[in-house]
C-alpha cells in the first residue's frame, strides 16, 4: 500500500509546475485524473526531442496519470468535471485567474460541490497580488525574482538555470502544501484553498542571498561557479579536466592543505585560517590553488580529495550522468511499457520510503487514453452514454490506436 492510495486528484494543470506536483502525488499512490483539452497538454507539442512522435518534455512530468479529454466549454464537459470534483480529494489547476470560474469550476463553486476538496491554484504571481492577471513562465520569473541576477560569470550577462527551476520548485512546494492540507483535513474534515505562485517560490530560492541582502544590505553579485560566502567552493581546472571542490568549513580546508596539497603553511596563513578570512582574501588564495591544481590531473586530485573525505566531484555532461555508477547504482532510470513507443525511459522518483516504497510507474498517458475508462469506472456511465458524450463533442476518446490518440498541440488557457 502506498501513502496516498485512497486519494483522488483532479488535475487541470498543464506544462510543468502543476504536472510536476500531480506526478509526485501519483508517485505516492494517488489516482490522478489528468483532464486535457482535445489537443492535450501544451508540452505535447514541445519537440524535438521526441520518441515515436511523443514529446520527451511531456514525458518528464506526467507518469502515473490517467488522461481524460474534455471540452471545458461544453456544458456536458463541465458537468463531468463537477462529477469528478465531487469524488475527488484534491484539485490542481494553473489556468488564468477567472478561467475556471467562467466554467462553474472555480474554488467557490467547487467547494459547494465538495466541502472536503483541497483546491490548489498555481499561477505566476499569485491570485491576489498586483500582477495576478499576468501570465508567468519560468524564464520570466527567473528574471523578475532576482535569480538571473546572481547566476552567471562576474561581469557577464545574467543567466537562467538550464531547466525550468521555478516551475519545478513550485510543483514541489504545491505538493508539500497539499500533503499538509490533507493532514489538516484529517483533523477538521474540511478542505481549503491553496494559492501557489511561481514568484513566491523563486524569491524563496534566493535563500542565503536574500537573507544577506535583507539583513546586511549591499547588492549581491554574480560569482560564476564560486560561492559568495564559502571559500574555496568552486570549480577548478587541473592539468587535464576540471572538477568541483567544496570546502564547507575550516577543518576541511586544513585537510586540503595538509593531506592533499602538502602545503600546511596555507592553512596557517592568517589570511586563510578562517573562512571569513578566505572570503576576504579569495583574490590571492584562488590563484594559488589554481596553480597547484594545474600541476596534476583532475583524476589525481579527485582521488586524493575523496580519500581525505573532502567534498569534491566530477563535472559530468548529461550522457555521463546516466552512465555514472552513482546513478546506475541507485537505479535512477526506469523503463516502462508504452503503447506507441514500445517503452519509454524515465528518471525515477527521488522519494525513497522504507515501509511504503514507490512501485514501478505507469507511462505518461496518450491524450484521452482513459476517457472511456474514467467515465465508466469512476462516474458509472454506460457505453451508450459514453458514445453520446463523444458524439456531441463533450469528450474525446484517445485509446491507443484510436484516431488522434497521440495528437499534440499547444492550446493556451485563453482558448479554453
Amino acid at each position: 500500500m502506498l501513502p496516498l492510495d485512497d486519494v483522488k486528484v483532479v488535475d487541470l494543470s498543464r506544462v510543468l509546475a502543476g504536472p510536476w506536483c500531480t506526478m509526485t502525488l501519483g508517485d505516492l499512490g494517488a489516482e490522478v485524473w489528468k483532464i486535457e483539452s482535445f489537443q492535450g497538454d501544451d508540452t505535447r507539442g514541445w519537440k524535438p526531442p521526441q520518441v515515436a512522435g511523443i514529446s520527451t518534455y511531456y514525458l518528464c512530468a506526467n507518469r502515473n496519470k490517467r488522461s481524460i479529454a474534455i471540452d471545458l466549454k461544453h456544458p456536458d464537459g463541465q458537468s463531468i468535471v463537477r462529477d469528478l470534483i465531487e469524488r475527488a480529494d484534491v484539485l490542481v489547476e494553473n489556468m488564468r485567474a477567472g478561467t475556471l470560474d467562467r466554467f462553474g469550476l472555480g474554488w467557490e463553486q467547487a467547494r459547494r460541490v465538495n466541502p472536503r476538496l483541497i483546491y490548489c491554484a498555481i499561477s505566476g504571481y499569485g491570485r491576489d497580488g498586483p500582477a495576478a492577471d499576468r501570465a508567468g513562465y519560468d524564464a520570466v520569473i527567473q528574471g523578475e525574482s532576482g535569480l538571473m541576477s546572481i547566476t552567471g560569470e562576474p561581469g557577464g550577462e545574467p543567466l537562467k538555470v538550464g531547466v525550468a527551476v521555478t516551475d519545478i520548485v513550485t510543483g514541489m512546494n504545491a505538493t508539500q502544501a497539499i500533503l499538509a492540507a490533507l493532514i489538516a483535513r484529517g483533523r477538521t474534515g474540511e478542505g481549503q484553498f491553496i494559492d501557489m505562485a511561481l514568484l513566491d517560490g523563486a524569491v524563496g530560492l534566493l535563500a542565503n542571498i536574500g537573507s544577506g541582502y535583507l539583513n546586511a544590505g549591499g547588492r549581491p553579485r554574480r560569482y560564476g561557479n564560486a560561492h559568495p560566502t564559502v571559500v574555496p567552493y568552486q570549480t577548478f581546472h587541473a592539468a587535464e579536466g576540471r572538477f568541483v571542490l567544496a570546502c564547507g568549513n575550516d577543518a576541511q580546508f586544513r585537510l586540503l592543505c595538509n593531506s592533499v596539497l602538502g602545503r600546511p603553511e596555507l592553512a596557517e596563513d592568517a589570511r586563510y585560517r578562517r573562512n571569513a578570512d578566505r572570503v576576504a582574501h579569495r583574490e590571492t588564495l584562488i590563484p594559488l590553488l589554481e596553480a597547484i591544481f594545474a600541476e596534476r590531473t583532475a583524476a589525481h586530485w579527485l582521488t586524493a580529495l575523496w580519500q581525505a573525505g573532502i567534498p569534491a566531484g566530477v563535472i559530468h555532461d548529461v550522457p555521463d550522468v546516466f552512465a555514472s555508477p552513482e546513478v546506475t547504482g541507485r537505479g535512477l532510470v526506469q523503463r516502462v511499457a508504452h503503447p506507441l513507443a514500445g517503452e519509454v525511459a524515465m528518471v525515477r522518483s527521488p522519494l525513497r520510503l522504507s515501509a511504503t516504497p514507490i512501485g514501478t510507474p505507469t507511462a505518461p498517458p496518450l491524450v484521452g487514453e482513459h476517457t472511456a475508462a474514467i467515465l465508466r469506472d469512476v462516474l458509472g456511465k454506460d457505453d451508450a452514454e459514453i458514445a453520446r458524450l463523444a458524439a456531441i463533442g463533450a469528450v474525446r476518446r484517445g485509446d491507443a490506436g484510436a484516431p488522434g490518440a497521440h495528437a499534440a498541440g499547444r492550446e493556451s488557457e485563453e482558448t479554453l
